[in-house]
């Protein structure tokens, strides 16, 4: 393996962090919505003021923000910033994670340690051909790893290391965020834009080697509310309406081809019912509405109230109740308006000897949000892969490469800046 331009210990940071579980909950009232996110975000805190970071500070909502003071003799260099998220998944324990260093990876299957039957399969996974002789991380078998987004934060923080240890390096005045909850979708909802004073950021949270993202879904979550009537099944007769069978019934009228998530892909959109809390009385079915075109958000959600009107009107005596809320926009309405973000994105990718490769999001990430809040933000890859599963893994070589090209896109930004 050839030794990275720009050696860090962005690994072994890694490695670390993964030890705590900051898994967040989508049902808790509090922000952050787990206590256990605090202790990471105040582990981070207190290692950027150890690195000399005067400014580094933890607010009341959890987010950490930092300044990489400028390098520059230029004036008027833009302040830019780059993001991570602390927070695992729900979907799977982040609790005592157990970190493997698979090395010299040799192209066979990845075996887990606790549960050698849920192995990593090289046929399944095809991004591990070209990891070869690079080590690869994973969990043990009974955890998510949390490389999603922990590999995000621990490469900031190798970057952050590397430009204090090397002055000579010119940049502008560097921001740096680090926020809880993006997995339940609340990682935004107090970042203070004005606060955090950049120009832009990039969040470190993409997936595969050389990937960047410009564009994400829009998205709408729908709650579909269904009322019956409950009495005593043994007094039924002509009397209950089950608000349980209403329900099914609407699931089952939901389109199967084209505008679900397992019948769809690339620029497609899909309608998703995920979450059903039943009961005789009242059955709500929460939905997902996804489109890269928000206009057609509109479209499918009137045809998600055309179903279920019809699926009352088949049970006489029951009724609903429907309630969407805006998740969030295709952050490339914002981007389209400050092309040089992704530009100079595209230009350090090349200096770290990537070639881009520019690929929608079927999802969304808080640089959606903070687009719309007037923070242009692309996302760059982390390396992660699996994510939210114990299949999770991520290659070292790809970690040292996202590192590299942070340094890199503050390079750019410095030399693009004119000289006063």
């Amino acid at each position: 393996m050839n030794s990275p331009r720009y050696a860090t210990n962005c690994v072994e940071r890694f490695l670390e962090y993964v030890k705590m579980d900051t898994q967040s909950c989508e049902d808790s009232e509090t922000f952050p919505s787990t206590p256990s996110q605090l202790d990471l975000l105040r582990r981070l805190r207190d290692e950027l003021l150890a690195l000399g970071l005067e400014d580094a500070s933890l607010d009341e909502y959890g987010y950490v923000f930092a300044t990489v003071p400028s390098t520059t003799a230029k004036d008027g260099v833009p302040v830019i910033g780059f993001l991570a998220h602390v927070d695992t998944s729900p979907e799977m324990s982040g609790a005592g994670v157990k970190a493997i260093v698979h090395q010299n990876y040799d192209g066979g299957d990845l075996v887990f340690p606790d549960d050698p039957a849920a192995a990593i399969s090289a046929r399944d996974n095809p991004q591990l051909a070209k990891q070869i002789g690079h080590d690869i991380i994973t969990a043990s078998g009974t955890t998510l790893l949390g490389a999603d987004n922990k590999a995000g934060v621990a490469e900031i923080m190798g970057a952050v290391e590397y430009l204090l240890a090397h002055p000579e390096i010119p940049h502008g005045p560097i921001r740096i965020g680090f926020t809880p909850d993006e997995e339940v979708g609340n990682g935004t909802k107090y970042f203070d834009v004005e606060r955090f004073g950049a120009y832009c950021a990039y969040t470190m949270d993409g997936e595969t080697l050389g990937e960047l993202q410009v564009e994400t879904f829009s998205a709408d979550a729908i709650t579909v509310t269904f009322h019956g009537f409950n009495t005593h099944p043994g007094f039924a007769k002509g009397k209950m309406v089950n608000a349980i069978k209403v329900a099914a019934d609407f699931i089952t009228r939901l389109p199967d081809e084209g505008l679900s998530p397992e019948t769809t892909e690339g620029y497609q959109g899909f309608v998703h019912p995920y979450v059903i809390d039943a009961s005789v009385e009242q059955t709500s079915v929460k939905l997902l509405v996804r489109d890269f075109v928000t206009a057609k958000l509109k479209e499918m959600e009137e045809l998600v109230e055309q179903i279920a009107a019809e699926a009352v009107s088949a049970h006489p005596g029951s009724r609903m109740e429907i309630d969407v809320q805006e998740n969030y926009r295709n952050m490339k309405e914002v981007l389209d308006q400050h092309p040089e973000v992704f530009e100079k994105a595209l230009e350090a990718y090349r200096r770290a000897g990537l070639e881009p490769v520019v690929e929608p999001i079927r999802g969304g990430t808080d640089g959606s949000r903070l687009s719309f809040m007037g923070l242009p933000t692309p996302n760059i890859f982390a390396g992660e892969h699996n994510f939210h599963s114990r299949y999770e893994w991520i290659s070292t070589h790809d970690m040292h490469k996202a590192v590299e090209v942070i340094i890199e896109l503050c390079r750019v930004w410095e030399e693009a800046a004119s000289s006063q």
